[in-house]
């Protein structure tokens, strides 16, 4: 499946201090957390998507949701909260879908990103919403389509 980069909506809720270098120091905050303590977040399965910045070429890590889809493989969902603007680790993995690696249970693997549409994003969306219904207020915030992303190993884990 191809990776289709999708537009930018016109409306959504406003992202606040979700952008910017509180932003950034947030996130590492809770990656780090994450990789000392483990466990959830908010009641959901995590991971730690690493990117490779689409501007930068830098390599950034970012702290998810993610749900599993067989084996080997996880969705995460670019809801931004439901703001008009999809984030920005979506457009890293856009520019480099398979530059991508995952970290699980202090295990990192490599990835290949791909952006799930029609009847797969439907139905991916419905198993989505049905575990953690806040995605679906999310969508009522923008008009743009919340993109689903599926994170397929690609290699074994690494220790």
């Amino acid at each position: 499946m191809a990776f289709e980069k999708t537009k930018s909506g016109t409306r959504g809720s406003r992202m606040g201090s979700f952008g910017g270098p509180v932003a950034r120091w947030g996130n590492n905050l809770m990656v780090r957390r994450h990789r000392s303590k483990g466990g959830q977040f908010q009641g959901m399965d995590v991971l730690i998507l690493g990117t490779v910045g689409a501007k930068t070429g830098q390599r950034r890590e970012t702290l998810l949701g993610s749900f599993p889809d067989g084996d080997g493989a996880w969705l995460v969902v670019a809801s931004a909260a439901g703001a008009a603007k999809n984030p920005a680790w979506y457009h890293n993995l856009a520019a480099h879908p398979d530059q991508a690696d995952v970290e699980i249970g202090g295990k990192k693997v490599k990835v290949t990103a791909s952006q799930l549409d029609g009847p797969d994003r439907d139905a991916a969306w419905q198993r989505i919403t049905a575990a953690q219904p806040r995605y679906g207020g999310y969508e009522t915030k923008t008009d743009r389509e919340i993109p689903i992303i599926r994170l397929t190993a690609s290699s074994p884990p690494a220790s």
